[in-house]
């Protein structure tokens, strides 16, 4: 389902903030922009941890977490140096995230 709301506010907000027909016009090309997640960081892509795409299979996804999470366990790491160590946490904190939010995603 794609989202309407943005195009709904942004005509209104368009129309009330520029008093013109030609405001709501550009009130709902602003909602469409953010509808269509035009101002969206690509880094907030999960699909970007595991260099998968979106149309991805679950079987390929779960394969690609437990590949990344093999890689960058912190327990792998046990006798590295610190400074390694807290890399390691961080990378695979931002897997489980990422895997996190797919799932939940996928659920809707």
């Amino acid at each position: 389902m794609t989202r309407w709301y943005g195009k709904f506010f942004g005509l209104i907000a368009g129309w009330m903030l520029l008093r013109h027909p030609a405001g709501g016009l550009v009130g709902l090309l602003v909602g469409h922009a953010f509808d269509a997640d035009w101002f969206k960081s690509p880094a907030d892509n999960p699909y970007r941890v595991f260099g998968l795409a979106e149309d991805a299979s679950d079987a390929e996804l779960d394969l690609a977490y437990r590949r990344l999470i093999s890689q960058y366990h912190p327990d792998r790491l046990a006798g590295a140096a610190p400074e390694l160590q807290r890399q390691a946490e961080a990378k695979a904190r931002e897997i489980n995230t990422a895997y996190d939010s797919i799932k939940e995603l996928r659920r809707k």
